[in-house]
């Protein structure tokens, strides 16, 4: 049992590579994890940590002993938690991967929500747009937008947004309103870079329209608001735009017409999840109305 607490401290300092975070995670002062990790180098015979007074970063050895470990220490918080009370009351910190624009804008009260509902739950969300290593990297789960390229991952579908296309009353006073997605051509789309024709859909027809503008934004944020300021017409899911409708700042424009939904998933690196992570995608799944399937990414 001591050696599997020493390699849960030594997790949680190669996840962090940081003994001040790692002491502050699990409760264990800086000292006691540097002399347990001390004796556990010397039992194993081979130094796992490079220590110096400004970082802490893996050797060779810790990088493979790292691999080994985290799925053995997994698994018996796991086997812990399951038999426990923490599957009814889920507790600790919850590390999460999620995408800028679609947090801030539409998860951040459903966070709030969650955290109310379990008050022994601590956070640690990094809101960013790169896509992040599961396996490499210290999160429980990550939230990504849009469709998935092959991997070894855990994919749980949350929703499938629906998708329309939104311009502010200004705009359309200015420019006139599109009757039929051909017309589009004739005013300033804004999207994404390299995001081609956009393709919409009423019940069978479907049209691809080969748009144009002059704002092209890797940023969902930033083309909803270039929109609230009359710049043109864009498309996004409804719910990012939630807000804007009952304000008048947008106005759904061809209200018939849909572009493709955006489908929202869980990313988890195992099947094997903690009661928070299991909890906080449960809970996604419930309120954003949906089943989500369980598949591989």
């Amino acid at each position: 049992m001591e050696l599997l607490n020493d390699m849960a401290l030594f997790v949680e300092v190669a996840q962090t590579l940081s003994f001040r975070r790692a002491a502050d995670a699990s409760g264990v002062p800086s000292s006691t994890l540097s002399r347990r990790i001390s004796a556990l180098e010397k039992a194993i015979g081979l130094r796992l940590l490079h220590r110096t007074t400004r970082r802490v970063d893996l050797t060779e050895a810790g990088q493979l002993y790292y691999q080994r470990c985290r799925r053995i220490v997994e698994e018996a918080r796991l086997a812990h938690e399951q038999l426990g009370q923490m599957q009814s009351q889920p507790s600790g910190l919850l590390r999460a991967s999620l995408p800028v624009d679609f947090a801030t804008i539409y998860l951040a009260p459903l966070v709030a929500e969650f955290a109310g509902c379990y008050p022994g739950i601590t956070f640690d969300f990094d809101l960013t747009p790169r896509r992040v290593d599961l396996v490499a990297e210290p999160f429980d789960v990550a939230i990504r937008m849009g469709e998935l390229h092959d991997s070894s991952l855990i994919a749980r579908l949350l929703a499938r947004l629906p998708v329309q296309a939104y311009a502010s009353p200004r705009y359309l006073e200015l420019s006139g309103e599109p009757t039929h997605p051909s017309e589009l051509t004739q005013h300033e789309c804004l999207g994404f870079p390299k995001a081609g024709k956009w393709a919409l859909h009423r019940g069978e027809e479907t049209v691809d329209v080969d748009v144009g503008g002059r704002f092209h934004v890797n940023s969902v944020g930033m083309l909803r608001r270039l929109a609230t300021l009359d710049l043109g017409v864009v498309v996004l899911p409804s719910e990012m735009v939630a807000d804007d409708l009952p304000a008048g700042r947008l106005r759904r424009v061809l209200p018939d017409w849909y572009a493709p939904s955006t489908p929202v998933y869980a990313l988890t690196e195992t099947r094997l999840l903690p009661a928070k992570t299991q909890r906080f995608i449960e809970f996604l799944q419930e309120r954003l109305g949906k089943p989500g399937a369980t598949m591989h990414a």
